[in-house]
């Protein structure tokens, strides 16, 4: 079979939709949603462009170039291997993996027994087993999150949401804070922290494995369908996206006292169901965790593989799981504070590479423009995290938004673009 029918495209959207849609994903669109109010719908904007659009561009992007590897070793060789490493490691064992298993048991667990030390160990080691026995062969997680968690996952969000359209709890707020001055770059800021767009530059191994496991073989047919299932990804995402934003922002106002979205849902659940709400609520973050951890400990595991292959895909798998397992024990709070600066400098570099493999066909030639552009992305970036040069860095356009970055990579866009011309023969500076 040289061609995925509808039925298995639609099966393996639904699958890295499944993949996409974590901790992350529930925890900020209804949290904006309260905090922006009446000026919700721009901050959503700015939000779905970087946490819908961009993450489908990635799985685009990589599709493209033939793998992550390939597209950031248009920068240079080290670069690939270095940007490639702190991309797994970041959404696997140090950041996003251990936060699905904090997430769902503050949710799925916390209310109904408390939060004691020895019941999250408990708790997280066996979250981890189950999604470690999925993970171990990738090449079948489209049976599991594709048929089974992923559309239960659907039903149990939109039962939520239809309850809240049905019974309204109350009316948009007036917007706070940032979002009353730049709501919609704030939303495009709050889209880093669903991890997404750097979690697709990784997923395209998982799907492609999964396209390749029925029948469609021919490279050309595994990278459409890849591309095609991003796009369906995308459009679950850009509906589930805005459902949990409206009925957020709805319940705003009458829960003012929310500090982050998780009290939000919690609040809007309980108003709509009563206890039964809380366990309905529990049971949401614990699949999209639970489907999140497995794509991500499947992708992490196929790729240290192939660089290290001393190590079988399994054995990695466990070790990722295991690594995880410790760090999910520090809590929620701790790990969400060491992911903001991690992403805000790893972000910035994932969106220029993603923008520029997009449009690798026209820029082809202008090989140095990757670079320079990369180069001058990531410094920008690792100052404004550090607080380095804060004076100079204010002068930017854009810096008080969260993007300074992106007038700096421009102009490395352009002087790559000219080393291009001047030194056509040369095959990379940094090589």
């Amino acid at each position: 079979m040289n061609k995925l029918d509808r039925k298995n495209t639609l099966l393996v959207g639904v699958t890295l939709f499944s993949m996409f849609f974590g901790a992350g994903n529930l925890i900020f669109p209804p949290f904006l949603g309260a905090q922006a109010g009446t000026n919700t719908w721009w901050a959503f904007v700015g939000f779905a462009f970087s946490a819908i659009g961009l993450p489908v561009l990635g799985v685009v992007a990589v599709a493209l170039s033939g793998g992550l590897p390939q597209l950031s070793g248009r920068v240079g060789p080290r670069f690939a291997f270095v940007f490639t490493l702190l991309i797994y490691l970041s959404i696997g064992p140090c950041l996003a993996i251990p936060r699905t298993a904090s997430t769902s048991f503050s949710m799925a667990v916390a209310p109904f027994a408390g939060s004691a030390l020895w019941l999250r160990v408990l708790y997280a080691l066996v979250f981890f087993v189950i999604a470690f026995l999925i993970a171990l062969k990738p090449e079948k997680i489209s049976a599991v999150l594709g048929r089974i968690t992923g559309p239960l996952l659907l039903l149990l969000i939109f039962a939520i949401v239809v309850a809240c359209l049905l019974h309204p709890p109350g009316e948009y707020g007036e917007a706070l804070g940032v979002y009353a001055q730049t709501p919609l770059p704030q939303g495009f800021i709050d889209g880093y922290q669903t991890m997404d767009a750097i979690a697709a530059l990784n997923f395209g191994i998982v799907i492609a494995e999964n396209i390749e496991n029925r029948g469609v073989r021919e490279e050309k047919s595994v990278v459409s369908a890849t591309i095609r299932a991003g796009w369906i990804a995308g459009a679950f995402l850009l509906v589930v996206y805005a459902s949990l934003t409206h009925i957020g922002a709805m319940g705003g106002a009458k829960f003012p006292e929310a500090t982050d979205g998780t009290q939000v849902l919690a609040q809007l659940s309980n108003l709509q169901f009563g206890p039964v709400g809380t366990a309905i609520l529990g049971g949401v973050f614990f699949i999209a965790c639970l489907n999140t951890c497995i794509g991500l400990l499947s992708c992490c595991g196929t790729y240290f593989h192939s660089q290290w292959p001393k190590l079988s895909v399994p054995a990695w798998v466990g070790v990722f799981a295991i690594i995880s397992f410790f760090i999910s024990i520090a809590g929620l709070d701790t790990i969400l504070k060491v992911s903001v600066p991690v992403l805000g400098i790893i972000y910035p570099v994932a969106i220029v590479l993603i923008l520029m493999g997009i449009f690798h066909h026209f820029i082809e030639r202008l090989y140095l423009s990757y670079f320079w552009c990369v180069l001058f992305t990531a410094i920008i970036s690792i100052l404004s995290q550090f607080g380095i040069g804060q004076s100079l860095l204010l002068h930017l356009p854009f810096y008080t938004m969260g993007l300074g970055w992106v007038v700096p990579a421009l102009i490395g866009f352009v002087l790559g673009a000219i080393f291009s011309f001047l030194f056509p023969k040369r095959q990379g500076m940094f090589r």
